[in-house]
């Protein structure tokens, strides 16, 4: 009598092994995509990051030369047929200028004073409130508006080309304030008799600063990215003087 082969009890054990493999292939090919997808995340955000930073290092240097009245190649500003904002030429239009003599610093303090925001065209008093005012949404909304910030090239005529940083260009010929960027700068009058105080202790009580006129400025400068999240935020101070004949 012929005896039957028995059935192997490792059928199907095949099966079961592909099947595991092409799990774990499955996991390692999810890892590497979710891996790429996040690397590009964060190759983005710090590539929206330096744009933004460079775009409030541009709108610092824009309000530097809007506080010297000269134009970006260091030109004095002349005025622009049909923008009667750039160089800030005292008229109907701009009731706020850069003081170029201590005898006007008062009137414009006080044409400041009498804002809302003590904010008007970019030019502020000297803010006594919370320094870091972006940190406060209400704030912030209420001083980026027209009338209120300066966008760039808004009072020296300084444009943008083709290479231009995007970040910038956005600010000529966007009209959504969160887009683009701004800046302000504080008027804060300087007491020329400051070095009189006796906090100077080397002996000499003249600084020598030879300001044009006896005011200091503090910028801010705030650029937003192209991603929603993006804002940097620069602040620098400025002072204008003149040089000993």
């Amino acid at each position: 009598m012929q005896r039957r082969p028995q059935k192997s009890s490792q059928q199907g054990i095949s099966l079961f092994v592909v099947i595991v493999l092409v799990l774990l292939s499955s996991l390692i090919a999810l890892w590497g995509s979710r891996t790429a997808i996040f690397n590009e995340m964060v190759v983005g955000n710090d590539a929206d990051y330096q744009r933004a930073f460079e775009a409030a290092q541009a709108l610092i240097q824009d309000a530097e030369f809007d506080i010297r009245g000269e134009r970006s190649d260091g030109a004095s500003c002349v005025p622009v047929s049909g923008k009667p904002e750039v160089c800030r030429v005292p008229n109907a239009i701009n009731t706020v200028w850069i003081p170029s003599e201590d005898k006007e610093t008062g009137d414009i303090l006080a044409q400041l004073d009498n804002a809302a925001t003590k904010c008007e065209k970019g030019l502020c008093l000297k803010r006594i409130t919370n320094q870091d005012f972006w940190n406060s949404k209400t704030t912030l909304t209420s001083m980026m508006a027209n009338g209120v910030g300066a966008r760039y090239g808004q009072f020296t005529g300084a444009t943008t080309g083709n290479a231009s940083n995007p970040i910038l260009k956005l600010n000529q010929t966007t009209t959504s304030p969160t887009e683009g960027g701004w800046y302000w700068i504080e008027i804060m009058p300087y007491d020329s008799n400051a070095g009189n105080s006796g906090l100077i202790t080397n002996g000499d009580s003249n600084l020598g600063l030879n300001l044009k006129p006896n005011i200091a400025y503090r910028i801010t400068a705030i650029a937003h990215g192209l991603k929603p999240s993006t804002q940097v935020v620069l602040q620098s101070t400025f002072v204008r003087q003149k040089l000993k004949n």
